[in-house]
């Protein structure tokens, strides 16, 4: 089994909501109106119900200046964390060398 360091597969939604929305004293509907997205779709984000796409991702660091690469690795290593936590459930032969 892989190992992913925990405290680096934080889904980066929760973390926008503060450093974000709540700092810059922004609604939902205002940061979606913002970057051009739906307020359904940033509030999935928040909540950490939906993935960060490049896309926002840019937007975000365009209009915020936080790092869109970073940004993405946390989504993605959020979602590692996710599958591996049922790995066993994949069900995928190692090909023979």
């Amino acid at each position: 089994m892989t190992e992913l360091q925990a405290s680096i597969a934080v889904h980066p939604g929760p973390r926008l909501k503060p450093n974000v929305v709540d700092h810059h004293a922004l609604s939902v509907t205002d940061l979606a109106g913002h970057l051009g997205v739906s307020r359904q779709s940033i509030s999935k984000l928040l909540n950490g119900r939906q993935g960060l796409t490049a896309e926002m991702a840019t937007g975000f660091d365009k209009a915020f200046g936080l790092n869109a690469n970073t940004l993405i690795q946390m989504q993605s290593a959020h979602e590692l964390a996710e599958a591996l936590a049922h790995e066993d459930e994949i069900e995928v032969e190692r090909v023979a060398t």
